[in-house]
C-alpha cells in the first residue's frame, strides 16, 4: 500500500510533485533533513543507511513534537519512536535503533 501525502510532514506546506507526495517531504525540507547535523558516532553504517531510507520512503510520521510513528523494515509492524527510545525489539533492549536515528535527523533539520 502506497500513501500519497498532500502536505509536507515537516513544514505542513502543500506538496505538488509526485516524488514529494510519495515521500511526504518537499524538496527544501528533504534537503534540510539530508544535510542535518546529527552525531552518528554511536550508529553503524547500515543503521545510517536504514534511517535515511526510512525518511526517503516516508515511513516515519510525526505524531507529537518529538514522537514519531515508524514502519518496520518488512512493513509489517509500526513502532512509536522518539530520539531517545523506541518500542522496536532493539529499542526495548536498550540499544539504539535506526528508528531513533531517523527521528533525530528529522528533529535536527
Amino acid at each position: 500500500m502506497t500513501i500519497n501525502y498532500t502536505q509536507c510532514l515537516r513544514c505542513d506546506r502543500p506538496l505538488t510533485s509526485t516524488k514529494s507526495m510519495a515521500t511526504g517531504y518537499g524538496p527544501t525540507c528533504a534537503r534540510k533533513i539530508r544535510n542535518s547535523a546529527v552525531d552518528l558516532t554511536d550508529y553503524q553504517a547500515h543503521q545510517v543507511t536504514s534511517a535515511r531510507e526510512l525518511i526517503e520512503d516516508g515511513a516515519i510520521i510525526p505524531l507529537r513534537s518529538t514522537v514519531f510513528l515508524t514502519v518496520s523494515t518488512d512493513g509489517t509492524e509500526l513502532h512509536r519512536t522518539a530520539p531517545t527510545g523506541c518500542n522496536c525489539k532493539a529499542g526495548l533492549k536498550g540499544s539504539r535503533c535506526y528508528h531513533q536515528l531517523a527521528a533525530r535527523m528529522l528533529l535536527a533539520a
